[in-house]
């Protein structure tokens, strides 16, 4: 099965039409979102082949297939992560200053600031002073480096 385009979020489907499909997963990397051509294996051993054209990263829970008996649901595998909760703004600027000049790639909500493990950053932290937690998580975006230059 070749899968050209998502149909869909599985946040968007009523439980009670998901309780009529069979559900089956597909479970990627974080770093797997961005890619547009991939081929990955359900949770019931259905290999699929994703080759996307022009179409924005996938998504946690994005319907890869369905019909009137069967979904396909994209899932995330959680990261190993520092989860950092500075207890400043200084302290934030000062940490993403900090973790920015080291080309490491972050995402921020509302009150953390998650990177994938690095030991050195770990051990920043801990120099620093910055409170922190190594976690397990899910997350919705891929890591990505930006590009830049220094001259």
């Amino acid at each position: 099965m070749i899968i050209e385009q998502v149909v869909g979020n599985i946040d968007n489907i009523s439980d009670e039409i998901l309780n009529k499909l069979h559900l089956e997963n597909v479970f990627v990397e974080s770093s797997n979102l961005v890619k547009k051509v991939q081929r990955v294996v359900t949770d019931h051993g259905r290999e699929i082949g994703i080759c996307l054209n022009g179409q924005k990263d996938l998504s946690p829970g994005d319907i890869l297939y369905m019909d009137e008996r069967d979904i396909i649901v994209l899932n995330v595998i959680p990261d190993d992560l520092l989860v950092i909760r500075p207890s400043s703004l200084r302290q934030m600027g000062d940490i993403a200053h900090k973790i920015g000049n080291r080309h490491i790639p972050a995402q921020f909500d509302e009150i953390e600031m998650l990177v994938q493990y690095d030991y050195l950053v770990e051990e920043l932290l801990k120099q620093l002073e910055v409170p922190y937690t190594r976690e397990n998580k899910k997350v919705k975006l891929a890591f990505r480096h930006v590009g830049h230059s220094h001259g």
